[in-house]
C-alpha cells in the first residue's frame, strides 16, 4: 500500500500541536496530528485536582473562548475545552499513534512511520511536548510499585506514610492534598527553601503546615534509598532512616530530546540542550522540519507554556504557505 500523503505532518496532539493543526485547516492545507497517547496527553497525565496558574483567556486557541467556571481552570475544564475545540473543528487526530521514524525521502519531504501507518509529507511540526519522560532520582528502589512519578488523586493515599520528593507545583500540590486525605506526609526537598515558582495561593499553604510540623519537610536533604517499608534520607545531619508506604517523586520530567536528535536535529551543546530553530519561521536545521511548544526550550522547560508559544502555530503556518510548492 503507498503512503498517504499530506501537506502537513504534526506530531503532539497536545494544546499547541491542536493550535499547528487550526492553523493548517485555515489555510486549506492537507494536515494530520499523531499522538502517541490520547487526547491533550499531558494535561491528562496532570493532578485530577490541578488548577492552572493561567486565567482561561490565555490558554484558548483557534480563537474558541474557553469559560471557565473558577478564575483560575482547573485540569477537567481544560480537558473538556480542548475536547470540544477539536471536535467543533473537526480536526484531523489521530491518537494512540507513536511516530517511531522520521526519514528524508530520495528526492523532496519526508517519510513518517508511526506504530500504524506510514505516511509522506513536504513538512513537519513536532510539538511533542516533555511530560512523557520523568527526571529519575537515580537510587535503589525506585524501580518498587510504591514509587511513582504521576500524581494522580490523594484519596489513594489516605491513612498511609507518603514521601513526597520535590519542592515545586507539582510536589506542593501532591503533599498539601494527600495530608488532606489523612496522609502521614514528608517531604524531601534539595534546597533550602520551597520553590519560588509554587503558585501564590500555596505557597503560603504548604509553608505553613511545615511550621507547624503538620508536614515534615527535610530541607538540603535527597533520598538515598528506597526500600518497601521504609526509607533512608541524606540530611545535612546524616542518613535519616522513615517508615514509608508510598513515594511520590515530582522532580519534573524533559522533552523527547533523543527523538530530535535521532532524526537529525540539532542541540546545544550544554546541559540546556536546546533544539536549532528560526525564532522569525520555528523552522530547525532540517528544511521544512518545525518546532512549536515546550519541545523548543530544551530541558528549559519552565520557559515556555501554552500562552507563549500558541503563536508558534501562526508563525509555522505562515512559513509553509509561501513555499514553493504550496504558493
Amino acid at each position: 500500500m503507498n503512503p498517504v500523503k499530506y501537506d502537513v505532518i504534526i506530531i503532539g496532539g497536545g494544546p499547541i500541536g491542536l493550535a499547528c493543526g487550526l492553523e493548517a485547516q485555515k489555510a486549506g492545507l492537507k494536515y494530520v496530528i499523531l499522538e502517541k497517547g490520547c487526547l491533550v496527553n499531558s494535561l491528562y497525565n496532570y493532578p485530577a485536582n490541578m488548577t492552572f496558574f493561567s486565567t482561561s483567556e490565555r490558554l484558548e486557541i483557534g480563537e474558541v473562548p474557553f469559560v471557565s467556571n473558577n478564575a483560575k481552570p482547573t485540569r477537567s475544564e481544560a480537558l473538556e475545552y480542548y475536547r470540544r475545540v477539536a471536535a467543533h473543528k473537526r480536526l484531523n487526530v489521530r491518537l494512540f499513534e507513536e511516530v517511531l521514524q522520521v526519514m528524508p525521502k530520495d528526492t523532496e519531504g519526508y517519510e513518517v512511520i508511526s506504530k500504524k501507518n506510514t505516511y509522506e509529507t513536504d513538512h513537519i511540526i513536532i510539538a511533542s511536548g516533555f511530560y512523557d519522560i520523568p527526571q529519575k532520582l537515580g537510587v535503589k528502589g525506585e524501580d518498587l510499585a510504591k514509587v511513582t512519578h504521576y500524581y494522580k488523586d490523594p484519596h489513594f493515599y489516605a491513612f498511609q506514610k507518603v514521601l513526597v520528593v520535590g519542592a515545586n507545583n507539582s510536589a506542593v500540590d501532591a503533599a498539601l492534598e494527600t495530608w488532606r486525605k489523612g496522609a502521614e506526609v514528608t517531604m524531601v526537598i534539595r534546597k533550602g527553601e520551597i520553590g519560588r515558582r509554587v503558585k501564590y495561593w500555596a505557597k503560603p499553604d504548604i509553608e505553613n503546615r511545615i511550621k507547624e510540623e503538620s508536614i515534615k519537610a527535610f530541607f538540603n536533604a535527597e533520598i538515598a534509598e528506597i526500600r518497601e517499608n521504609e526509607v533512608d534520607i541524606q540530611t545535612p545531619n546524616g542518613i535519616e532512616t522513615i517508615a514509608n508506604d508510598w513515594v511520590i517523586s515530582m522532580t519534573g520530567y524533559q522533552p523527547n530530546l533523543a527523538f530530535l536528535k535521532k532524526i537529525g536535529i540539532n542541540l546545544s551543546e550544554d546541559e540546556i540542550m536546546k533544539p536549532e530553530y528560526n525564532d522569525d519561521t520555528m523552522e530547525t536545521n532540517l528544511k521544512n522540519v518545525y518546532l512549536a511548544g515546550v519541545i523548543c526550550g530544551g530541558m528549559d522547560t519552565h520557559s515556555l507554556f501554552i500562552e507563549n508559544s500558541r503563536v508558534h502555530a501562526e508563525k509555522i503556518a505562515q512559513k509553509i504557505i509561501k513555499t514553493p510548492q504550496l504558493a
